[in-house]
């Protein structure tokens, strides 16, 4: 089964599928997992969120899809790996994340 990424779109191979990682479900409201909506996110993508937005950030601005899509912070990221295969990748927390 093929899985597109909700943020980059991109496509992952199938044959990266049996990688129970390469494909994680992200928790639209952090800390409420229960009833949080969810979208699925390749790897770097959600490595990415997560070291950009503190749960905090997520919760309040970023509780969409839509509203990750058009975050100024990640415009550059999603720019870049659009145009990689990379299903790995190393982040680090910014400076600019709210708590």
């Amino acid at each position: 089964m093929t899985t597109t990424c909700a943020l980059c779109r991109r496509v992952v191979p199938d044959e990266r599928i049996p990688d129970p990682q390469v494909v994680q479900e992200h928790h639209l409201v952090p800390e409420n997992r229960k009833d949080s909506p969810t979208v699925l996110l390749c790897r770097p993508c959600h490595k990415q969120i997560h070291a950009l937005f503190s749960n905090a950030e997520l919760r309040e601005e970023y509780d969409t899809i839509e509203a990750l899509g058009e975050a100024e912070r990640l415009a550059d990221y999603v720019e870049w790996i659009r145009g990689t295969e990379k299903l790995d990748i190393k982040v680090a927390t910014s400076d600019r994340r709210d708590g």
